[in-house]
């Protein structure tokens, strides 16, 4: 059971002014994101370098710079473990649209069941962990040192809805009809067969599984992680706070 299914947590209802607003607000800002990002992918992978030409010689300027390089990580660069969640490969458009798809399929539901604050740190939470998961695989690795894509954040978007709407009857293709719940197995699933080399090599499976781990461990831990975020910056301040001392005169 989630902190949502849980009658004193719920909300009587949307104020005026949120009743007012599309649903999916902040889903729809990810997703614009992660296109304005993937064009720009684009635009500097042709960009000239030095007075020279880039084809094929590059990722482009803003992948090099965002992606998730587990060396690069060691040295510092610490951006990486989050900002490669808004880069897709731009020799494969399907690994945009798909993950924008089920981004907004999913994502829009778990924006309007916790909230939008709520549901921008879970998608930058997961995202961040599938990070540190790469990194950590990555390490132990010979070949795997760079990932890019919103795989992982998707993932515990559809892992939620799951636990949350198990009955939910989607179309997959468009075509078969499958409960969520048992389309949601056979992706962990499948990733779970995958990261001890089974499929394709190119897909960072591990991401994945910490997408699925982190939903999971959500949905469980009944805890927002917005005011787990609130606490602790009242607790930075309390300790920066200046004494105050007692003057007699």
């Amino acid at each position: 059971m989630g902190i949502q299914d849980r009658d004193y947590y719920r909300n009587e209802g949307p104020s005026i002014f949120e009743s007012l607003m599309p649903r999916g607000l902040v889903c729809r800002w990810l997703i614009g994101i992660n296109v304005g990002v993937f064009f720009l992918q684009l635009v500097s992978q042709h960009a000239p370098v030095n007075g020279e030409p880039a084809f094929g010689a590059s990722q482009g300027l803003v992948t090099d710079w965002l992606i998730l390089d587990v060396h690069k990580v060691l040295q510092g660069q610490v951006w990486r473990l989050l900002t490669f969640a808004f880069l897709h490969s731009t020799n494969n458009w399907f690994h945009l649209l798909f993950n924008m798809l089920f981004l907004w399929w999913f994502g829009s539901d778990v924006e309007q069941l916790y909230g939008r604050k709520e549901f921008l740190a879970i998608y930058l939470v997961s995202a961040f962990l599938g990070g540190v998961a790469f990194e950590i695989w990555g390490l132990s690795q010979a070949t795997a040192t760079s990932c890019l894509g919103a795989s992982g954040a998707v993932t515990t978007m559809l892992v939620l809805c799951a636990l949350h709407y198990p009955r939910r009857i989607i179309y997959v293709f468009a075509l078969l009809p499958m409960p969520i719940w048992l389309f949601a197995v056979f992706n962990v699933l499948g990733d779970a067969v995958g990261i001890f080399g089974v499929g394709d090599k190119s897909v960072a499976f591990c991401v994945h599984l910490a997408g699925a781990g982190f939903a999971v461990a959500y949905y469980n831990w009944q805890r927002s992680l917005v005011e787990v975020f609130r606490e602790f910056l009242w607790w930075k301040k309390a300790r920066t706070r200046t004494r105050l001392k007692l003057f007699d005169p």
